[in-house]
């Protein structure tokens, strides 16, 4: 059945997806199986729009340095990092702390 969750961009990170800020997804998992980590591969098969756009989002196989993560809210180094475990119903938004000029 899947796990549906919704990915967010902010702070001019929806470049990666064409503009669109939020995604309504569905993670091809089961609830208890899925961490943030697969979130994150999900994201980048299924989400970025132009496979050239992967490194402004991941870096050394994770989240870029200067993109605050949070989980429902909360930043996710209190949640436990790419090893959080997904839930039904979560809110997952990147934003970039990193501004051209």
């Amino acid at each position: 059945m899947g796990i549906k969750i919704k990915v967010e961009f902010l702070g001019g990170l929806d470049v990666i997806s064409s503009g669109v800020r939020e995604h309504k997804c569905i993670l091809p998992l089961e609830e208890g199986d899925a961490t943030l980590k697969d979130v994150i591969q999900f994201i980048t098969k299924n989400v970025i729009t132009d496979p050239k756009d992967i490194p402004v989002f991941i870096c050394d196989e994770t989240v870029r340095p200067g993109i605050l993560v949070l989980i429902n809210d909360t930043d996710w180094e209190l949640e436990g990092g790419e090893d959080y475990v997904v839930e039904s119903g979560d809110v997952f938004t990147f934003t970039s702390t990193l501004h051209g000029g």
